[in-house]
């Protein structure tokens, strides 16, 4: 159950803004789990949330990964790889510098971002598997900010 409730929690700090403990416990009671404010408390300190600035400059409860929410190398690679990208439904395909594939899939996946389960790279082409048609469209809006530099590392 518990980490039924861990995974059920990563996913919706991906998915909405999230600011309080409060709200993190009405959403997880709304997805048909019973905490209390300690459990989702003590969940927050065994996952190892943080606060950081959103877009709309109030705080929200991310994943920490070393080196902030995403480390400026894999923003970099990224920035310096992509090209484009278009989906097929829950695929995402992102063309990239022939010889960059890789290194950008590798960057996506030291991302984090939630929605994506997984990628596959070529010499110009990666294939990501993501969750569903709307994660999709999620994914493309994030990485379209992070390569012209709006979303907040």
């Amino acid at each position: 159950m518990k980490l039924e409730r861990h995974s059920k929690i990563v996913e919706l700090i991906g998915k909405y803004e999230i600011d309080t403990q409060e709200e993190l416990a009405e959403r997880l009671k709304q997805a048909g789990f019973a905490v209390t404010q300690a459990t989702v408390s003590r969940d927050i300190r065994e996952l190892h949330l943080t606060k950081v600035q959103a877009a709309n400059g109030r705080q929200r409860y991310t994943v920490l990964h070393a080196g902030g929410e995403f480390n400026d190398k894999y923003i970099r690679v990224l920035r310096d790889g992509y090209l484009s990208m278009d989906m097929a439904q829950n695929i995402l395909v992102i063309k990239t510098v022939s010889g960059m594939a890789m290194a950008v899939a590798a960057a996506l996946d030291a991302i984090h971002f939630h929605e994506i389960v997984g990628c596959i790279a070529g010499d110009d082409t990666i294939m990501c598997a993501v969750r569903s048609t709307d994660d999709t469209i999620l994914v493309m809006d994030k990485i379209h900010k992070l390569v012209a530099g709006d979303m907040p590392k």
